[in-house]
């Protein structure tokens, strides 16, 4: 068993070291006839494809949350994976836990191929990829006494 690739196999436990120390060294033009195995029946993996929401003709409706804890989250992500705009009102939250959803919407829209605006220092508009957004793309001011929120 010098065979570099043998050893190998038989390591990853791909085969037995008794079937490779019994294995005749057979030369090239060897004259003995081979048994010729029927391969055995392959059954395919069927791996779901990525599913993309199909784009709605119109939208019919936004949804507006106000979250107290990061556990609303779920309720922003049901929505949006759903297709529909969401606007997240982050004012009633903890600056650690509006940090944190913050990071976790960008997740969500950019997982979904969406986008993530912000309207003021505390409020963010995740769109769907199939809404399009217009607007001179300036942040609109809100109180000046609130640190707003930096993005990375």
């Amino acid at each position: 068993m010098s065979n570099p690739l043998k050893k190998t196999m038989v390591y990853l436990g791909l085969a037995d070291e008794e079937e490779i120390e019994d294995e005749p060294t057979a030369a090239p033009h060897s004259t003995a006839k081979t048994i010729e195995k029927a391969p055995a029946p392959v059954t395919p993996i069927h791996r779901p494809a990525v599913v993309r929401q199909p784009a709605p003709a119109a939208v019919s409706e936004i949804l507006t949350v106000h979250p107290k804890q990061y556990r609303d989250a779920q309720l922003i992500a049901e929505n949006f994976r759903e297709g529909i705009p969401v606007i997240i009102n982050l004012s009633q939250m903890s600056d650690a836990d509006a940090r944190r959803l913050v990071d976790f919407a960008s997740g969500l829209s950019l997982g979904l191929y969406g986008r993530i605006e912000r309207v003021t220092s505390k409020v963010f508009l995740l769109s769907p990829e199939n809404v399009a957004l217009s607007g001179d793309g300036t942040v609109a001011q809100a109180d000046p006494d609130v640190t707003p929120f930096t993005q990375h």
